[in-house]
């Protein structure tokens, strides 16, 4: 397979970084996938980092060969990974371990992804939104029933409360599949925690991966939301890939994973 790829992760404003990022490929696959943890310190922490830890785990040991159905193995991760945390031992005074996630595996050219909470993926082809995915909130809700604009959204300030996480309720826990999409040549997936995607408009996002490698467009958005934010940031955490016979070939007789190391 032939792609670039960059993760990169700050602390923001915020005295813990709770996201946590990993990418895994094998000959025939590779995986993203990014968590936004909440509920305290440590809760949040642990919550991404299992969500995160799960699915290289089951990557490692399925992709060796092709994967027969990558939407299921999406969605089937993703429960796992709820179950995982939905047993750790917490204090209701400091809240629950939850985490958002976003997942996508590409296999024979083609996407797969699911995702819950308000974490996002987007597909970029052309300097264009192709795809993203649907924040669970309720100021995500409030949009579409036309209560307040996407502008008026950014920067409302309940745009944090998601109604769809690892770790919650049980019976209110969902996997948000998306279209599978056949990747062309040139294609960018960025995956974001809301502290990346959370100060730019879309078209913001397409322009920074128009001209630029993913590593240096990933890492001057990070700057940028900083700055934009003015000392109140979140943590802001993504990884992004292009797609294409022009990008790095990747062959691997094991399946590899890199795990991004969060301070």
């Amino acid at each position: 397979m032939n792609f670039s790829i960059h993760q990169a992760s700050h602390i923001g404003n915020r005295k813990y970084n709770q996201d946590r990022v990993a990418y895994a490929y094998s000959n025939n696959a590779l995986l993203l996938v990014l968590a936004d943890g909440m509920g305290g310190h440590l809760h949040g922490e642990l919550a991404a980092t299992l969500a995160v830890e799960t699915f290289v785990e089951s990557f490692g040991a399925h992709a060796q060969s092709r994967l027969a159905d990558p939407q299921s193995f999406l969605a089937d991760t993703m429960r796992h990974a709820h179950e995982r945390i939905s047993r750790i031992p917490h204090d209701n005074d400091k809240g629950f371990p939850g985490t958002t996630c976003v997942a996508t595996l590409i296999q024979d050219g083609n996407m797969y992804w699911g995702y819950a909470g308000d974490s996002r993926i987007y597909v970029l082809r052309n300097d264009a939104v192709l795809a993203k995915s649907h924040d669970h909130s309720m100021v995500n809700q409030w949009v579409e029933w036309g209560m307040i604009t996407a502008e008026e959204a950014r920067i409302h300030p309940q745009r944090n409360q998601i109604t769809n996480c690892l770790g919650g309720i049980d019976n209110m826990f969902y996997v948000e599949p998306g279209e599978p999409i056949a990747l062309q040549s040139g294609d960018v997936l960025l995956l974001g925690s809301d502290g990346l995607w959370g100060p730019f408009a879309d078209q913001e996002l397409t322009g920074a991966f128009a001209l630029s490698p993913v590593a240096d467009a990933l890492d001057s958005l990070i700057m940028r939301a900083l700055e934009r934010e003015d000392g109140h940031s979140d943590n802001v955490t993504g990884v992004a890939v292009r797609w294409g016979n022009e990008e790095t070939a990747h062959d691997t007789a094991e399946p590899v994973s890199h795990v991004l190391a969060v301070s």
